[in-house]
């Protein structure tokens, strides 16, 4: 613009550039060329550029401070989101302290400390049963790997040979039980891909069916009061979870025991034992990754420690949970509780 006024410059030009603003009654008014010798007259615009300036000033004000107070409330904000950035498998310890927030952010501040606290726990939990599982399968190498040395040092004859066979044998079905377990568990963990009504009692009663040569193996009496229950779950892992606890009544019995079995409203199952009494402070171990109590849990070679921890997982996948009691006398009460499908 000025380029272009240059080239045709002018003394109205001049003037014109020179020009200055006069002020009336407190306003910006007129404009009047310097050198002029007529007062300024009031423009009709007078007014309203009085008001106007103001209202600029008030909003030019009124920003200002909302920026600042928008700063200052978000402020602990950034401070959870400094906390935020260092969290990790090695800084899961760190709290939000919500001593120095107010309002709504101490709400967030709890929330945020609460939900760290069950990654950890959850964390925790993970790595120890990493751990546990990592034992649970060296073990059982070490002695496959035993075995083979030992049955094939100084020429073995056949009758050794087929000793470490069948002992080799034994000691693979058992890892593959124990991968099996830990496969089902992991799937239960997820949680549920699809969810469809499935009848409880239904599946209670083939799985009855299944065990009871072995129930009778073991000198075990089988009684049942199924009621039809639907279940909105999935099949397969309901089957698993109906298997493990009528497994573990039966592999837990003694001679001469019973096992009862029912299938109502709530509980959704209920599996009462005879056999070892564990006690009631005891029997929540049950559920935990390879906790076998008493000698004779601990020796028994027909299990992995991972059948009531699959149960646990099965029905917390389904939005239930299992509950172990004793009966203070010989043997166990297990619980499955879960929920009711929807519309019923």
């Amino acid at each position: 613009m000025v380029a272009a006024a240059a080239g045709r410059w002018s003394p109205r030009l001049t003037n014109d550039l020179l020009s200055t603003l006069v002020l009336h009654n407190g306003g910006i008014c007129a404009v009047t060329p310097v050198g002029a010798a007529a007062s300024p007259t009031p423009g009709w615009w007078c007014a309203a550029g009085q008001v106007r300036i103001v209202e600029a000033v008030l909003a030019g004000a009124g920003l200002v401070l909302l920026a600042l107070a928008v700063r200052w409330a978000l402020r602990p904000l950034r401070d959870v989101a400094a906390l935020i950035r260092n969290v990790g498998p090695q800084g899961l310890s760190h709290r939000v302290t919500a001593g120095r927030f107010t309002g709504v952010t101490v709400q967030l501040a709890e929330a945020i400390n609460q939900m760290l606290e069950r990654v950890s726990v959850g964390y925790d939990s993970q790595r120890r049963f990493a751990a546990a599982a990592s034992h649970e399968l060296r073990t059982p190498l070490a002695v496959q790997r035993a075995l083979i040395e030992v049955g094939l040092a100084n020429n073995p004859g056949p009758a050794k040979v087929a000793v470490v066979a069948e002992q080799l044998l034994a000691a693979n079905e058992r890892n593959v039980q124990l991968i099996e377990a830990l496969l089902v568990l992991s799937e239960s963990d997820r949680g549920l891909a699809a969810r469809g009504p499935v009848r409880l009692d239904l599946i209670v009663e083939n799985v009855l069916v299944e065990h009871r040569a072995a129930a009778e193996r073991a000198a075990v009496t089988i009684s049942s009061a199924l009621q039809p229950r639907t279940v909105d779950g999935e099949q397969v892992l309901l089957e698993r979870m109906v298997t493990n606890l009528v497994q573990n009544a039966i592999k837990y019995n003694r001679p001469g025991g019973t096992i009862h079995v029912a299938v109502a409203a709530r509980p959704a199952l209920t599996i009462a034992n005879s056999g070892d009494d564990v006690p009631e402070s005891e029997t929540l171990r049950l559920f935990e990754p390879f906790q076998r109590l008493g000698a004779d849990r601990m020796n028994r070679p027909d299990g992995v420690g991972l059948g009531l921890t699959i149960v646990r997982s099965i029905a917390q996948a389904h939005d239930g949970a299992v509950n172990c009691h004793t009966t203070g006398r010989d043997g166990l009460r297990f619980d499955v509780v879960l929920p009711q499908p929807p519309g019923r």
